[in-house]
């Protein structure tokens, strides 16, 4: 019960730090997969957001929260377009404009684990670690360097999980920048915009 009340005021800080809602919280992890998509969609079309982020379908590297994660928005999605889905009291149907899966390249998790430590989650007995994503199939790469402190404080409020983060406090703030500066994302549907050109904004096609 300690550790979730921590987790839960960890949201509520990570939530203040970004300025938006955490949608998928300890309630949602908690819950059956149809209730959680149920919840996640009554949030979606109450809020009716035109890009949504989540992890890709391998959970980064193998975490079974983040797969869960995945899946559920995913599924969440296309039940949130669907007139058919959900009593009326479910709010209007509502279509995402843009999906993205986050995708980060081998770059960017070497510099990661370089600063951290090498990730490994043991799953029915087996051990997986971060699958990067080829530089090709990245569609979308953000500028954030300007930006990074404040990337850096929502890292920060993982409390529950600082004894591993202890080395990214020692960082110099050249290599915080290098580590938080971009960000990249995978494409996974638009619609508004597409083609092989990479995007420098995850609203292109909705300015």
């Amino acid at each position: 019960m300690e550790h979730g009340a921590a987790l839960e005021r960890e949201y509520a800080i990570r939530q203040r730090q970004h300025q938006v809602e955490v949608v998928l919280d300890a309630e949602h992890r908690g819950a059956a997969g149809e209730e959680a998509i149920e919840k996640i969609v009554g949030h979606l079309r109450r809020v009716k957001p035109q890009v949504v982020i989540t992890f890709g379908a391998d959970g980064a590297y193998g975490h079974p929260d983040h797969i869960a994660i995945s899946q559920l928005t995913t599924a969440a999605i296309v039940c949130a377009a669907d007139p058919s889905y959900g009593a009326a009291s479910a709010g209007e149907p509502h279509g995402v404009s843009k999906l993205y899966y986050i995708a980060w390249t081998q770059k960017k998790w070497t510099a990661y684990q370089a600063a951290l430590r090498k990730l490994v989650v043991k799953v029915d007995g087996e051990e997986r670690q971060a699958v990067p994503w080829p530089g090709w199939a990245v569609t979308t790469v953000l500028d954030t360097s300007r930006v990074w402190p404040t990337v850096w404080r929502a890292v920060s409020c993982h409390k529950t999980q600082m004894t591993i983060y202890k080395k990214l406090e020692a960082l110099s703030d050249e290599n915080q920048r290098a580590l938080w500066g971009t960000q990249e994302f995978y494409r996974v549907f638009s619609g508004v915009n597409g083609g092989r050109v990479q995007e420098s904004d995850l609203f292109e096609g909705l300015r």
